[in-house]
């Protein structure tokens, strides 16, 4: 999965706030408006709080990935990583709209001379529908396993290591399937593996 984005979480297993783990789905409200704020004002084009239609114009009739474009689509994949995070309790840590060390996302070098094809991104979005459907499927379960988390940090202070397996491999698992079909960096299809 060398052409796959990577995507890097610290964990905070031990030592949990639980007063804002408690009121978590209040106090993540501000980070939430930002992050739609910035995808309303860039609404044209979007996929989720990516820009994605004019990559799909520029790959198409350029054949060149804008670099501006992809500087935002990567920051806005951080950021939501960070958002996502904190609302299912893998950190305690706020989530800032800086750059974070501890949540990280690596696209595959699509500035560097490897070319990605031409008319693969139309037909991607075809393509994802059965990666989109395994998706939800390790979505609701992480959803559920986040519930039993909230409860298991409420009591212990500890995010269990079993859940956090899989609800970090949920989030990872979407990363790839947004750098296949949303913001288009790859061209090798993502496996269903968590």
């Amino acid at each position: 999965m060398a052409n796959q984005v990577e995507t890097i979480i610290n964990v905070q297993s031990e030592n949990r706030n639980r007063v804002t783990v408690f009121f978590r789905g209040i106090l993540v409200v501000p980070v939430f408006i930002y992050v739609i704020s910035l995808s309303q004002m860039a609404h044209w084009g979007m996929s989720s709080t990516m820009i994605t239609l004019p990559v799909i114009l520029a790959l198409v009739f350029r054949g060149v990935y804008p670099s501006y474009i992809l500087t935002f689509n990567h920051a806005m994949m951080e950021l939501s990583i960070r958002l996502i995070s904190y609302l299912l309790f893998l950190t305690d840590d706020y989530p800032s709209i800086e750059r974070n060390p501890n949540f990280a996302v690596l696209l595959p070098d699509v500035q560097g001379g490897r070319a990605l094809s031409r008319w693969k991104p139309i037909f991607k979005f075809i393509f994802a529908i059965p990666l989109v459907i395994v998706g939800i499927i390790y979505s609701a379960i992480a959803a559920l396993f986040t519930v039993f988390a909230w409860l298991h940090i409420l009591f212990t202070a500890k995010y269990p290591k079993s859940v956090r397996n899989f609800v970090v491999g949920s989030i990872k698992y979407w990363n790839r399937i947004i750098g296949y079909a949303g913001i288009l960096v790859t061209d090798e299809y993502p496996s269903f593996k968590i």
